[in-house]
């Protein structure tokens, strides 16, 4: 019997984006309660690059070499072990260093029914971004009447807070490189320019004081930034890019379990037409040293995502 095989990204030694590799790799059997999806779509994370810089986050253990990226996914079911789905059922979902490939195994109890509407690109690129910011929404308590900063509005996990922050009734303020302030008007925010100067920017804006605060984007002084317009307080600034500063008890780290039920009202509210997702740009898996250079410039609009057919 030939053994059957795919497509893969995989890394076998840390480093640039020159590691990543396209290669055969077996399937292998199904656990209890896993499914096997062909891939058609997977989104591409800033974490992925640490990832394959060796920075491995501190939920995900080292796993051996080689290494597949990615954690968000939406493709077809071909075979399952679980109860909840069967081969045809169009799904996305997350699961930890599986994605930049043709086909990935993950629990069932990570996927959700993928919309009808919704295209491919977009099913594969949701869950990530959109489930760091419906957490950290969650976490600063972000509410009617708030008035709400967010650092790097325009990257695939500041679009997806720009616009849930706007459905919980808060004004929002959003920092994005000029080219990005049309983009920022359509979503809903009030656009400012980053860099020095920024709370007096804010400030002149603001149709109030700013009472709460995300850091979406890798930069200098978003915290300070942010510390200084909410008046000092800690409690009210939210981060996933500068841990450091948590750590220190500038900020509040953002973290806290991706759960389908999660990436399910995320869906619903895709299809109810309150979010809009944007994808920059698709690549190959072939592409994917092009791909990780792009998404380390930290510049692009919404998300970049891998698609397979």
């Amino acid at each position: 019997m030939t053994e059957s095989t795919y497509k893969a990204v995989v890394v076998n030694r840390f480093g640039g984006p020159e590691v990543l590799e396209l290669a055969e790799l077996p399937d292998r059997p199904l656990a209890p309660g896993e499914v096997r999806v062909a891939v058609k779509a997977a989104g591409i994370q800033p974490v992925d690059a640490s990832i394959r810089a060796g920075l491995m986050p501190a939920t995900i253990a080292p796993p051996p070499f080689p290494i597949t990226p990615g954690n968000e996914l939406a493709g077809v079911v071909v075979e399952s072990a679980s109860d909840d789905w069967a081969p045809g059922d169009a799904v996305l979902g997350f699961q930890p260093l599986v994605a930049y490939a043709e086909r990935a195994v993950l629990p069932g109890a990570h996927l959700v029914a993928k919309p009808e509407a919704m295209p491919w690109e977009i099913a594969g690129s949701l869950s990530a971004s959109g489930q760091t910011a419906h957490i950290a929404l969650e976490a600063l308590g972000v509410k009617d009447g708030d008035v709400l900063l967010v650092h790097g509005a325009a990257g695939g996990v500041g679009t997806v807070a720009v616009q849930l922050a706007r459905h919980r009734g808060a004004t929002v303020i959003g920092t994005a490189s000029e080219g990005n302030h049309a983009y920022l008007r359509e979503l809903g925010a009030i656009p400012v320019a980053y860099g020095p100067g920024l709370p007096e920017r804010v400030r002149a804006v603001a149709p109030g004081p700013v009472t709460v605060a995300f850091d979406a984007a890798v930069g200098e002084g978003h915290i300070a930034d942010s510390l200084e317009l909410t008046g000092q307080d800690a409690s009210r600034v939210g981060t996933i890019v500068a841990y450091e500063e948590a750590e220190a008890g500038r900020a509040v780290a953002i973290r806290g379990p991706r759960t389908a039920a999660r990436l399910n009202e995320l869906a619903h509210l895709w299809s109810d037409g309150v979010l809009r997702l944007t994808v920059s740009r698709t690549y190959r898996l072939s592409e994917a040293a092009e791909a990780h250079r792009a998404i380390e410039t930290g510049r692009a609009r919404g998300k970049s995502v891998f698609v397979t057919g």
